[in-house]
């Protein structure tokens, strides 16, 4: 396991302890100036992933959802959202996760994905959790209490057999894009509305085929980018373009699909 690697999920270690011992308990919420919510647990989440990253790594650059950049012109940059879902951790249910990525001179290579208090409620009522991560040219993995278990992404490859996901779409509803997604739908075999991180495990482990969204930013999907190409998958924006740290909208699939949703939205 790289070094890079093994810091980022020790860094995920860390928030998953903060977020799971505030989960569905008091913490203070307040709103910020674009309307979405903040909470003192992933401002506490955030300092531990940077810490983490920060000791190992003293002179890569740093980027996190509540505390903004540090050196971001550096080699190295880390991307973290220490609770992406907040709303959900807000109103606690268990849709959310920390994400931890490493950017490497403008590409991303490094993603871990925790959603540690998914996956069913124990006698405390927090899931046991749900880990993935990947490194770029080394495949993407579940993390088990058995060891690394290996995901694919699926082989479905025609419209009428694909199920697809949809997450946050307010730019697209507002976009000459809208009708032709209406007139996609009926021509899927399922639509679904999984979203934030969910959607992308889904996708990277072969249980659905492909996810669009717009409204969102780079912090939001940078380690699922890479779990998703390395499990066999496409993730470019929603017209085609790359991801950049200025992306705001997602068309990601099992690759086979990529051109037909692509395709079919035509999304300007």
């Amino acid at each position: 396991m790289s070094l890079f690697l093994a810091t980022a999920l020790e860094a995920a270690r860390a928030a998953d302890v903060i977020v799971r011992a505030h989960y569905r308990k008091g913490f203070a919420v307040r709103i910020k100036a674009d309307a979405t919510p903040v909470t003192e647990v992933d401002e506490a989440a955030e300092a531990a992933v940077k810490a983490v990253l920060m000791q190992a790594f003293p002179n890569h650059g740093f980027y996190g959802e509540e505390g903004g950049s540090q050196n971001a012109d550096a080699e190295y940059l880390w991307l973290v959202d220490p609770i992406d879902g907040t709303k959900a951790f807000v109103r606690g249910y268990p849709m959310f996760s920390t994400q931890i990525a490493l950017m490497h001179k403008g590409e991303l290579i490094v993603g871990v994905s925790s959603a540690p208090c998914f996956l069913g409620d124990g006698s405390s009522g927090v899931g046991v959790g749900e880990t993935y991560y990947a490194v770029k040219g080394e495949g993407a993995f579940q993390l088990t209490a058995e060891g690394p278990v290996r995901l694919a992404v699926s082989t479905v490859d025609s419209l009428p057999q694909a199920t697809l996901s949809l997450g946050n779409l307010a730019k697209l509803a507002a976009s000459p894009s809208w009708p032709r997604l209406g007139a996609l739908i009926p021509q899927l075999h399922r639509i679904r509305g999984y979203a934030d991180f969910l959607h992308y495990h889904l996708l990277a482990s072969g249980r659905v085929d492909a996810v669009v969204e717009t409204n969102v930013n780079i912090l939001d999907i940078a380690a699922l980018v890479v779990i998703v190409r390395e499990a066999g998958g496409s993730f470019t924006q929603l017209d085609g373009a790359p991801i950049t740290l200025a992306t705001t909208s997602v068309l990601a699939s099992n690759g086979t699909l990529q051109s037909s949703f692509q395709q079919a939205i035509a999304y300007n």
